[in-house]
């Protein structure tokens, strides 16, 4: 969704429908919904093995769908079935394995990475993947006149990435990077015959979806579902399970957990499960559980918009939260208080210097020394649901210290199309969970900062002097070659980040997945939105 951006191109726009993809192949997918969605019911596709898997995910699929930019969760848990990289990651555990690549390099500190394309690969148009399929993702990714979030995970480190053969490419590091391996999984193989033409890439952003892996995208219908079936041309490590896959994009809790629930369920996976109807969903036979991660409540604060350009007035409103009830009432004891920008099982952690326990006096005295009296804030937010729980402890906090508070939740494409445009705004509560990809600390860090960062245009604070100082620290940080010295310099960024409060969480939270173990095996729960079916079967 948003990364590192060259600040004066246009941010990527979020257009809901293709309106002709024009003619790329005989096997190439279409996407739109000028004739109407396919069944959004999960009864068709047949009988015994070859049924339909039904999953229900809780957001929207009409965000961006170009894996070199998007930060949807729905697209983004799409793409890891549709499109391989030289190397996957485990959606758990985050170690590296063979995708495209035949191998993973062996040396994982070497400055020079030669990969090998797995033979008989072919995208779904029929096409084989060559090499230059590979130069051509990277070299979009790497060019500094382009905007894409994945440019921030990977400019930083690697310098290119050429081509040795028909079947053959070496990338080119900087300097030793062995985090670098697993990040791999976010350069996305896409053919260049297909995403070289003219006006691809915006076809890209709409829906249209044509890669290498074992399930190819069928039908896409914005704010319905999306449809997926088995690719039998595919030859890599993990093969479909499924013969067709149905995805419902369902925000609203009460709907998405009707899906699943009963003995009539259409559907058999959901994912964003509301804590309220746990106990009920376990006592219908379901399996529900949870995955703890980066998931969070962030704050957002315009800092061009006074005064929210004072440190003071940021701080005091996040003392103002009383996050203890958020946790208890909004989240039924599924997180906790954040106490630094990384979760606390984050292998980087380390309590911040400055956290934000419930302090409304504090919250109240800092507001005196900055000069401000009777705000005014319009808190616009997201409309996922677990997010709507929360907002009302939110006002309350704020009203209570004397912030008179107006709650302006919104669809999340309608957030974000504002804050691509550049309107006005005052602060931004939404959901972020940067371990989609990935769990080390130096790349989500870099999710939210750097100076050409998306999520830095939207807060306006990239040039601040302070900004400055934190983006240099972390490039020394990303090159810093022993690990320990690394993870401190890390730790110490995330104190200026804490202090700063300009991007910030709230809370982290456990996300919950429920499925029927009576249908489907091999599932696990994960920490970050969507859910993974590479490795599930029917029961």
């Amino acid at each position: 969704m948003r990364d590192d951006v060259t600040p004066d191109v246009p941010a990527p726009r979020r257009r809901s429908l293709l309106q002709g993809a024009g003619a790329l192949g005989a096997g190439t997918v279409l996407v739109g919904c000028s004739a109407g969605p396919e069944s959004t019911d999960g009864t068709g596709g047949g009988g015994g093995r070859e049924r339909t898997l039904t999953a229900v995910i809780g957001y929207g699929n009409d965000g961006s769908w170009d894996p070199t930019q998007t930060a949807s969760a729905f697209a983004m848990a799409a793409n890891n079935h549709v499109y391989e990289g030289l190397l996957d990651t485990d959606p758990i555990t985050r170690v590296p394995y063979p995708a495209l690549a035949t191998e993973v390099p062996r040396d994982p500190r070497a400055t020079r990475w030669r990969f090998t394309l797995r033979s008989g690969a072919v995208f779904h148009d029929g096409r084989p993947v060559t090499a230059d399929d590979v130069v051509f993702v990277f070299d979009r990714i790497l060019d500094p006149g382009t905007q894409t979030l994945a440019k921030g995970f990977f400019a930083g480190w690697l310098d290119g990435v050429r081509k040795t053969g028909a079947r053959t490419v070496e990338l080119v590091l900087k300097f030793p990077f062995p985090d670098g391996l697993a990040r791999l999984t976010l350069a996305k193989i896409m053919p260049k015959h297909v995403f070289g033409r003219p006006g691809a890439w915006d076809d890209a952003v709409r829906g249209l979806a044509v890669g290498s892996g074992p399930y190819r995208q069928t039908a896409h219908h914005p704010k319905s579902n999306t449809v997926f079936e088995a690719f039998d041309g595919y030859d890599g490590p993990r093969r479909p399970a499924f013969r067709r896959m149905n995805w419902l994009t369902i925000v609203d809790a009460a709907p998405r957990v009707a899906k699943i629930s009963g003995a009539g369920a259409e559907a058999q996976i959901a994912d964003n499960i509301p804590y309220a109807n746990i106990a009920r969903l376990r006592q219908g036979g379901l399996k529900v559980a949870g995955g703890a991660g980066m998931n969070n409540l962030f704050l957002m604060f315009n800092t061009r918009h006074p005064p929210f350009d004072d440190v003071r007035v940021r701080q005091a409103l996040h003392y103002a939260v009383d996050r203890e009830k958020i946790v208890r009432v909004a989240l039924r004891g599924h997180g906790r208080p954040a106490s630094s920008f990384l979760d606390e099982g984050n292998p980087c952690y380390r309590r911040a210097a400055t956290v934000y326990d419930h302090d409304p006096g504090r919250a109240k005295a800092l507001l005196r020394a900055a000069g401000v009296k009777r705000l005014h804030v319009r808190l616009l937010a997201v409309n996922v649901s677990w997010i709507a729980d929360c907002l009302p402890t939110l006002k309350s906090s704020w009203d209570a210290i004397g912030v008179e508070t107006t709650l302006a939740p919104q669809e999340t494409t309608a957030v974000f199309t504002k804050l691509d445009q550049r309107q006005d705004y005052q602060v931004v509560a939404a959901a972020s969970n940067p371990n989609q990809f990935g769990l080390d600390a130096d790349l989500i860090m870099r999710y939210n900062h750097g100076p050409g960062n998306l999520w830095m245009r939207y807060t306006r604070w990239a040039g601040h002097p302070v900004a400055e100082r934190l983006f240099a620290d972390m490039d020394r940080a990303t090159r810093e070659p022993d690990p320990a010295r690394k993870k401190a310099m890390i730790q110490d960024c995330i104190d200026v980040v804490a202090e700063q409060a300009v991007l910030y969480p709230v809370v982290h939270n456990e996300l919950m997945t429920a499925w029927d173990p009576r249908r489907l095996t091999g599932i696990r729960a994960q920490p970050y939105p969507g859910v993974n079916l590479l490795r599930a079967r029917w029961a």
